[in-house]
C-alpha cells in the first residue's frame, strides 16, 4: 500500500471507528458486531505500524497511550470547577428558590441528577481532545490526559471542529463497582469503599492500562469554555454538547415552579436505586447565563445553584449466621447473614465482613441486632451493632481451611487470613488459569472457559493433570473438534519444554512474580536446589527479599507442594534452567527500558541484557548504568537526562551486543 493510499484509508478507519464508539458507548445502540470493530480497530493499528507518521491525536488506537508518570502535573483552570452549596431539607431548597425569584421573577430552573464521582474538564482544540485534568481545588487540577483517553465514552476527535472546554462527571457504573469489590475481596485486598473512590482511585493510575482495564464512563454536564453567544442557558447547552456527540447528564428537566422542583427532587430519589450509575443527590440550576452572571458567587460557591442531598437509607436487622467461603486467592472471607430487610429498592440478607480486623473492630456476633446500609446503593454493609444477644460470643475466622482443612495463616502487615494450600478445591479454577497464562506456562488455547469446562467435568483437580489430557477428553467438550482438540494436545506437549522460570511463577507461590521465578532459576539453575534452599540461602540472593524468601520456604515446606512437583517432573515438564550466559560484559549493569523500540520488545531485550550478566530495574536511580530508550519515552528519560544516567537507542544497543 502506497503512502496516499494508506492515509484515505486510516482516515477513513478513523471516522468509521469514532462513529461506531460513539453509537457504543455513548448512544447504547451499536451497528455492527465486536468482532467487526476489532477487525477495522487493527486494520488501523497495521497502517499505523507501517506509517507512524499517520497517527493522529483523534485516533482510536490512541486510547491507552504510554506511561502517566510524566502527567499529574498541575493545570491552572481558566474557568474554575466551583463546587456547590449542599442543602438537606426542602426548607433550604424553598429559600435558594425564592430568593433566586425576588431577583428574576422570569427564572426557570433546571434539576439533574447529581452523579457521585470524580469531576474533570475536558479540552478540545478544532475538535480534538487535547488535554483533560482532574477538579482539584477548583482553582489547580491534574493532568490525567493519558488516563481519560481511556474512557471510551469521552470522544477523541467532536463532530463539529470548535474550540471549547467543558465539565464533566467521570464514574464507575454500579455493576462495574460491584464486580471490582469482589475481586478485591477474592485477592485479599483492601475493597474502594464506593463508587466514587473507586472512580478517583482508577484515574490517577499511572498505568492507563490499569485505568482502561476499570470500565470508567462520564457524563458531560457544564459548558466551561466556548467563543460564541448563541448558547443562553443551561439546558440549551446541554442540548448543544449533545450534538458534538458527548454523553451528556441522562435527564435534565426544566421547571418554573417551586412544587414542580419538591416533584422532580422526589422522583430521582425513588428512581435512585435502580439508576445504573451511583448519585449522592440532585442539582437545582438556574438555567439563564445572563442571570447567573448577575447572582454571581460567595468566596466558594455560585449563588445560582444548590446541591440537594438525599440521606443515606439505613435500617436495623439481625445477624443469624456468619459464613466463611474460601476465595480463589485462598483468602478467607466472613459473610455475615441476617433476616433479609429491604434497604435502597432492594432486599438484603448477607453483607461481607471483610476480614478478622473489621470484625473485631465492631465486635459482630452471631445473634447481633445490626444498623445495616448499601455502600454508594449498592453493596451491602453493617454500620454498627446496636445490641449484643444474651450469651453471645465473639466470633474468630477458624485456624484452618473450611475447603480443605489445611492450617491457614496471615501475614505481617495484612489483614487477610489465607489458605496457602497449592490443592485447595476453592482454588483450583485460579491456580489453573494462572498455570495456563502467557507469562506463565503459556499453554495456547487453555483459556478460563475451557479450562472452567475441564474442571466442571471431572479431569482437572490440579495444574498437574493437565499433563495427562488427551484429545479424547476435549472432544468430549461442546465446541471442540479433532483439529482444535489436537492443537491444544500440541500445546501443553511444547509447554513441558519451558524454562525453569516459567515454570516457578506458574506454581503461584505467594510474592513470586516473573521476576523473582526468573532471579531463582538462574540462581540455583534446577528445581531440586530451589526446593532444598533453606531461608538464609533464599535471603542471601541479590534482589530477593525477607518478605519473598519466606513465602518461597513455606512453600516448598507444604508436602502438598513436593507431590506436585513431583508430578510434574514424572510427565516430562523441564526442572533445569535454560538460560545461558553468552559472557558477563554487562555484570554490574543496570538498565532501564522506556519507550517503544524499533524491533525488540522489552522483554526480548530484557533477556538479551540478562544473558550478557546485566540486570533490568523498572525505575531510574544514581544506580541505574543505561536508559535504553524507544519512541514516545516519558518521565523514566527525563529523570536520566537530571540525573546524568547514559542514554541509549536501540542502534547503539545493538553495537554493545555485538
Amino acid at each position: 500500500m502506497d503512502f496516499e493510499t494508506a492515509k484515505a484509508r486510516a482516515k477513513e478507519l478513523r471516522d468509521l471507528l469514532n462513529y461506531h464508539s460513539h453509537k457504543y458507548y455513548v448512544e447504547d445502540s451499536p451497528e455492527i458486531e465486536d468482532y467487526e470493530y476489532d477487525m477495522l480497530q487493527r486494520e488501523l493499528a497495521g497502517i499505523e505500524k507501517e506509517f507512524p507518521e499517520l497517527i493522529t491525536p483523534d485516533s482510536p488506537t490512541q486510547r491507552v497511550g504510554g506511561s502517566a508518570e510524566s502527567m499529574f502535573t498541575p493545570v491552572a483552570h481558566a474557568v474554575p470547577l466551583e463546587s456547590l452549596q449542599d442543602a438537606f431539607s426542602f426548607g433550604e431548597v424553598r429559600a435558594f428558590y425564592d430568593r433566586v425569584k425576588e431577583q428574576f421573577p422570569d427564572a426557570e430552573f433546571v434539576v439533574e441528577p447529581k452523579i457521585d464521582g470524580l469531576s474533570v474538564a475536558l479540552e478540545y482544540e478544532n475538535g480534538v481532545f487535547v488535554r483533560g485534568s482532574t477538579r482539584g481545588d477548583g482553582n489547580i487540577g491534574e493532568d490525567v490526559t493519558a488516563n481519560l483517553r481511556t474512557v471510551n465514552s469521552i470522544p477523541l476527535r467532536l463532530k463539529s471542529d470548535v474550540t471549547i472546554e467543558v465539565r464533566g462527571e467521570t464514574y464507575m457504573p454500579k455493576k462495574v463497582f460491584a464486580s471490582l469489590v469482589e475481586e478485591q475481596e477474592q485477592n485479599g485486598e483492601k475493597p474502594f469503599k464506593n463508587p466514587r473512590n473507586a472512580a478517583a482511585g482508577s484515574l490517577r493510575q499511572k498505568n492507563p492500562k490499569i485505568t482502561a482495564s476499570r470500565g470508567l464512563d462520564i457524563f458531560v454536564f457544564n459548558i466551561q469554555r466556548y467563543g460564541s453567544d448563541e448558547i443562553t442557558g443551561h439546558k440549551q447547552s446541554i442540548d448543544f454538547l449533545k450534538t458534538l456527540g458527548f454523553k451528556t447528564i441522562p435527564f435534565y428537566n426544566k421547571f418554573d415552579s417551586y412544587d414542580d422542583i419538591i416533584s422532580e427532587l422526589n422522583r430521582i430519589g425513588e428512581i435512585r436505586p435502580t439508576l445504573p450509575f451511583d448519585i449522592d443527590g440532585a442539582v437545582i440550576k438556574t438555567d439563564s447565563f445572563a442571570q447567573r452572571a448577575e447572582i454571581g458567587s460567595t468566596a466558594k460557591f455560585p449563588r445560582w445553584a444548590l446541591a440537594f442531598k438525599y440521606p443515606p437509607e439505613e435500617k436495623e436487622t439481625t445477624v443469624v449466621d456468619i459464613e466463611v467461603a474460601v476465595g480463589r486467592t485462598g483468602v478467607l472471607t466472613p459473610t455475615a447473614v441476617f433476616e433479609p430487610v429491604l434497604v435502597a429498592g432492594s432486599t438484603v440478607s448477607r453483607a461481607t465482613l471483610h476480614n478478622q480486623d473489621f470484625i473485631n473492630e465492631k465486635d459482630i456476633r452471631i445473634g447481633d441486632r445490626v444498623v445495616i446500609r448499601k455502600a454508594g446503593d449498592i453493596i451491602p454493609e453493617v454500620i454498627k451493632v446496636v445490641s449484643h444477644a444474651d450469651g453471645s460470643e465473639k466470633f474468630s475466622l477458624p485456624e484452618v481451611c473450611p475447603s480443605c482443612g489445611s492450617a491457614v495463616i496471615r501475614e505481617e502487615g495484612e489483614a487477610a487470613v489465607r489458605c496457602v494450600n497449592p490443592e485447595c478445591p476453592a482454588q483450583l479454577l485460579r491456580n489453573l488459569i494462572h498455570f495456563c497464562s502467557r507469562d506463565a506456562m503459556d499453554i495456547e488455547g487453555m483459556g478460563d472457559a475451557v479450562l472452567e469446562k475441564l474442571v466442571t467435568n471431572g479431569f482437572l483437580s490440579k495444574p498437574s493433570e493437565i499433563y495427562t489430557l488427551k484429545k479424547e477428553d476435549f472432544m468430549t467438550i461442546e465446541g471442540f473438534k479433532d483439529k482444535s482438540s489436537q492443537n491444544l494436545v500440541d500445546a501443553i506437549e511444547k509447554s513441558k519444554e519451558n524454562d525453569l522460570s516459567k515454570l516457578v511463577f506458574a506454581l503461584g507461590i505467594r510474592h513470586v512474580g516473573q521476576k523473582a521465578g526468573k532471579i531463582l532459576a538462574e540462581h540455583f539453575g534446577t528445581m531440586e536446589n530451589i526446593m532444598n534452599a533453606d531461608l538464609e540461602q533464599l535471603t542471601a540472593i541479590d534482589g530477593f527479599g525477607g518478605i519473598m524468601a519466606q513465602s518461597v520456604a513455606d512453600f516448598f515446606a507444604l508436602e502438598q507442594s513436593k507431590h506436585e512437583i513431583e508430578a510434574l517432573a514424572a510427565y516430562g515438564v523441564n526442572m533445569k534452567s535454560l538460560t545461558e550466559k553468552i559472557d558477563n560484559r554487562f555484570e554490574g549493569k543496570v538498565f532501564v527500558l522506556t519507550g517503544t523500540l524499533p524491533t525488540y520488545s522489552r522483554n526480548e531485550a530484557s533477556e538479551i541484557i540478562e544473558k550478557f550478566g546485566g540486570k533490568t530495574a523498572s525505575s531510574v536511580s544514581k544506580k541505574t548504568s543505561y536508559v535504553l530508550a524507544g519512541e514516545e519515552a516519558g518521565s523514566k528519560l527525563v529523570k536520566a537526562q537530571s540525573l546524568g544516567v547514559t542514554i541509549i537507542n536501540e542502534e547503539e544497543f545493538n553495537e554493545m551486543i555485538k
